[in-house]
């Protein structure tokens, strides 16, 4: 497979959107690939995550003609612990350089920072960095969630835990305790690399999103690529589970 459009394998349907136009209001996307990007060209790893940093930066700063009001990003999973010790610190020292180098640049572009997951257990000082980061972004027109040491069926069971403390376990009551509560309904799920599978990626946010594997590897992703997918989306006919 390729990265043009009729290289795309996709399955569900969407319960958000703007059904009038066919617009996406929520994307989310799994980074998949860093590794095997610089595996192909006899590189560290760590290479390939800095490389996949920088297709962040290309994409978050294309992302207002997009007209897109939120995009998640599945930076760092729950699993991702079982990695080399290396690995981990690389990630982690890339984060805490994304976050200074790129918060000024957030807040000038009306960005609004949020983080979904566990990550109140990560280091202290990323802990400290991001809720800084959260505080300065919050007044923010556009959406950027990040996924930070988060696992879905983690979510889901903490979410169904809060609900019953309220005394009722329903769709709606799990919906309002999830991490993403505040976010638009999730419309499209992107997976990058050629894996066709979910990973512990929004299990319940999911159930009725587009979904859309392509063979482009992470750091290669441009914001184009965002663009073909979004006209791929604007084409589907979403029918809720009716005819």
């Amino acid at each position: 497979m390729g990265d043009s459009p009729d290289t795309t394998q996709s399955s569900g349907a969407g319960a958000g959107g703007d059904r009038a136009s066919g617009r996406a209001r929520h994307v989310a996307i799994i980074m998949d690939g860093n590794g095997r990007w610089a595996k192909k060209r006899a590189l560290p790893r760590a290479l390939g995550h800095q490389r996949g940093v920088e297709a962040v930066r290309r994409l978050v700063r294309g992302l207002e003609p997009m007209e897109l009001d939120c995009l998640t990003l599945y930076a760092f999973s729950s699993e991702n612990w079982k990695r080399s010790e290396t690995e981990v610190d690389d990630l982690m020292n890339l984060m805490r350089k994304f976050i200074k180098s790129d918060l000024r640049e957030f807040i000038e572009n009306d960005v609004q920072l949020n983080i979904i997951g566990d990550w109140r257990s990560l280091a202290p000082d990323i802990v400290a960095m991001l809720e800084d980061a959260l505080a300065q972004t919050a007044n923010g027109k556009r959406k950027l969630a990040v996924a930070l040491n988060y696992g879905a069926q983690n979510e889901i069971a903490r979410a169904a835990a809060r609900a019953a403390e309220n005394g009722e376990i329903t769709p709606d009551s799990i919906s309002a305790n999830l991490d993403t509560a505040g976010l638009p309904p999730l419309d499209l799920l992107i997976r990058t690399s050629g894996e066709i599978r979910l990973s512990n990626f929004l299990l319940w946010q999911a159930a009725y999103a587009e979904m859309l594997f392509v063979d482009t590897l992470w750091p290669d992703f441009k914001p184009e690529h965002l663009e073909r997918a979004l006209d791929d989306f604007a084409q589907r006919e979403r029918r809720y589970g009716g005819r």
